[in-house]
């Protein structure tokens, strides 16, 4: 018979909510990490007593105001946002293999993050390693063909109008197909986790050796890839030794 009673990780979701941090603010006040947290939150993991106490001691609460059930929530509030999203006005990261456009980046905190990509790179060689990030991912094929490969599944061909939903944490990776010397992609990274975005575009600070990245900014309000403010054009070039630059997507 199916029990009623909320999880460990629903209780602590809904004392950080009722605080008002986000997992980034709730890691420094508790000394736990990110990470860690996270997957608490997504009952993946449970916390010893030890740790559960030192997390009430550092929210100033008692163990029993932990583990209160929450009280039936509001409705959710309206916040009227949006965003127009348009190439011309999207944050730039431009690399030899890959070429990015995030879109609606005038908007913070969000929940998912859109990302046109330019897929150039044709083996896994020139990609490097898998990348892994929190959440889920939608990609959808908008020109061209691209080859998926995944830490648990064989190899699948994407072409025009197809499109694939998976794990991000799995790690994974896109290249162009055979035949292809340019593919295009949406993609969209969806996490309850609010510093998606700083998370994705720290990827790109691991640029390929002699590389050059060029991030350019369509609306000086959009974010630089290392999260400090926007430059009209920024080009780095990569110091020896480093590993492929990857894409956001993969």
């Amino acid at each position: 018979m199916s029990s009623n009673q909320p999880t460990l990780g629903a209780l602590l979701r809904s004392v950080r909510s009722r605080e008002g941090l986000t997992l980034k603010e709730m890691s420094a006040k508790s000394g736990i990490p990110v990470s860690t947290l996270s997957k608490v939150e997504h009952d993946r993991l449970t916390l010893s007593y030890d740790k559960l106490y030192l997390l009430s001691q550092r929210l100033g609460m008692r163990m029993s105001e932990l583990f209160a059930e929450p009280s039936a929530e509001p409705s959710a509030k309206v916040t009227a946002r949006r965003s127009i999203g348009d190439i011309s006005t999207a944050v730039r990261v431009e690399t030899d293999n890959y070429d990015y456009y995030y879109l609606c980046t005038e908007l913070r905190r969000k929940r998912m993050i859109p990302v046109i990509t330019r897929i150039r790179a044709k083996t896994l060689e020139q990609f490097g390693d898998l990348i892994h990030h929190e959440g889920e991912e939608f990609i959808f094929v908008i020109k061209g063909t691209i080859v998926v490969s995944t830490e648990f599944y064989d190899p699948v061909t994407l072409r025009k109008g197809q499109s694939i939903y998976m794990d991000s944490s799995m790690g994974h990776a896109y290249i162009a197909a055979d035949g292809c010397d340019e593919a295009e992609v949406l993609g969209i990274m969806a996490s309850v986790d609010e510093e998606l975005m700083p998370a994705l575009l720290a990827i790109h600070e691991a640029p390929a050796r002699g590389e050059t990245i060029n991030v350019a900014a369509g609306s000086p309000s959009a974010p630089l890839a290392n999260g400090k403010g926007s430059p009209n054009n920024r080009k780095r070039n990569a110091s020896p030794g480093t590993k492929n630059a990857k894409p956001i997507l993969s």
